[in-house]
């Protein structure tokens, strides 16, 4: 099935009836407020903090830091564009990985003792940068996404994946090629990963940052603990024992970093893994009944928010108010996730109209900000919205749907987005993300992360070419 695409749709007419035409349903405003007078644009208040605005940096995996877990200069570049961008909350700018077992890959940023100095110093660049485009930086507020791949992990240089999982999964063991006595992390390992994101957030408070991300989604280890229903022991089971990671990960933080700010970036829901179907559209790969997606009705393909209330009442009852909901993951169920009309080379063509997927998290994440009015919810799946971003944005907030839009692969084609719509410039639409995934595709291949279509700077690197010939080798 063929999908319009949205640079087709250019009138808000022809938009609307397009979504009326597939069937879904998003918040939409006619026209931009001007100015300060934009919901976008008002301050928003966390405790004794006030972010100046309500555009969020998402924090993405990055594929350029040094082997060593340090950042480069194409890291220093992105920040400091992330900087510019004008947004006031920085979620971390990307994952940073708390041990080295735990790196996603083996350019991902690395915080330990070593790599202090230049970590500060990424912040820095990016502080510097948001005031030279901003003026003020005052009301910025930055975090650092602590990190452990968990299941996903492969930090070494020669790109292969080394698991460290919670349970054995019926599905994602075959699909990635894990034998049944493959071995767990013992409770021990798991008491140890909790220090090493707590000795992280110690040193995140003392080189500026303002609060850290204790990491539940896509997948990861964090997020792997919420479906370990089968692990026995403190770990796993019971609700309770699920949450055990995040509450001792919590306490720590309160006891040796007391002051620094505490968020979550959690998978609301989750559906089981597709793959590519005989046409190259995906199809589940559940049989049966799948009781391993947290926020999932038991079919793999359904949603049941029931645990996921449960969960942000925990981090009511833990005084963690900055929440950021997503869903999926990018290795098993990339359409909920990230919806995009062009998958990466090792995905699957969309199963719906990617619209559908961002009106669901869209949606989903509107329920749960109804039932924790308190909290600072950041919502995420924006970007395939292109043009018509703003205009979604706009009523998002305005209706009290969340608190923050959230923006990922946008921030690297067009990361002035926010302070253009801040100041009533004309949208540039040649820098809009069309969610060509090349920024997937270029890493799963070893090169650097970047936008190659769009950002000039990239497509005049060599690894341009590289990610061509590499495409047209696998028939794109």
């Amino acid at each position: 099935m063929s999908y319009r695409r949205i640079a087709q749709l250019r009138t808000a007419v022809a938009f609307g009836d397009y979504l009326n035409q597939i069937g879904v349903e998003l918040p939409f405003d006619e026209e931009m407020a001007p100015g300060g007078q934009s919901p976008l644009a008002q301050p928003y208040v966390l405790g004794d903090f006030t972010i100046g605005n309500r555009f969020c940096v998402q924090p993405m995996e990055g594929w350029d830091g040094t082997p060593d877990g340090r950042p480069s200069a194409l890291t220093a570049r992105r920040w400091q564009r992330f900087g510019q961008s004008g947004a006031k909350l920085v979620w971390g700018g990307e994952a940073v990985a708390v041990q080295h077992e735990g790196r996603a890959n083996p350019h991902q940023l690395l915080i330990n003792e070593q790599n202090l100095e230049a970590l500060a110093a990424l912040r820095t660049e990016l502080v510097t940068a948001h005031e030279r485009s901003n003026g003020r930086s005052d009301d910025l507020y930055v975090g650092l996404q602590l990190t452990h791949s968990g299941r996903f992990a492969r930090p070494d240089a020669d790109h292969k994946l080394k698991p460290r999982i919670l349970y054995h999964h019926p599905y994602l063991d075959e699909k990635f090629g894990l034998s049944a006595d493959y071995p767990l992390l013992t409770d021990d390992e798991i008491r140890a990963v909790i220090a090493n994101i707590v000795q992280a957030a110690v040193w995140a408070q003392q080189i500026g940052f303002d609060f850290v991300d204790v990491k539940h989604c896509h997948g990861y280890l964090g997020h792997e603990f919420l479906t370990a229903y089968d692990r026995p022991g403190a770990y796993g089971g019971s609700f309770e024992n699920r949450t055990r990671f995040l509450r001792e990960a919590v306490a720590g933080i309160r006891r040796q970093a007391p002051g620094l700010g505490i968020g979550v970036r959690l998978s609301a829901f989750d559906w089981g893994p597709f793959r590519a179907g005989e046409d190259g559209v995906g199809v589940t790969a559940v049989n049966g009944q799948y009781p391993y997606a947290f926020g999932g009705d038991g079919t793999g393909r359904g949603v049941d928010l029931a645990e996921p209330i449960a969960f942000l009442q925990l981090l009511r009852d833990l005084d963690i108010k900055l929440v950021n909901l997503t869903a999926g993951s990018p290795y098993y169920v990339p359409h909920i996730q990230r919806p995009a009309l062009f998958p990466p080379s090792d995905g699957y063509q969309p199963p719906e109209d990617p619209l559908a997927g961002v009106a669901r998290q869209i949606a989903i994440t509107a329920q749960l900000k109804a039932q924790f009015p308190d909290l600072a919810i950041v919502g995420t799946g924006y970007s395939y919205l292109q043009e018509w971003l703003p205009r979604v944005a706009q009523s998002v907030i305005r209706q009290g749907m969340a608190d923050f839009v959230g923006l990922g692969r946008m921030m690297l084609s067009y990361p002035q987005l926010p302070a253009d719509v801040l100041t009533g410039k004309p949208l540039q639409r040649k820098l809009f993300c069309r969610t060509f995934s090349d920024c997937t595709t270029a890493p799963r291949g070893g090169l650097v992360s970047g936008c190659y279509p769009l950002d000039d700077f990239y497509k005049q690197r060599p690894e341009a070419a590289q990610l061509a010939e590499a495409k047209k080798a696998s028939g794109e």
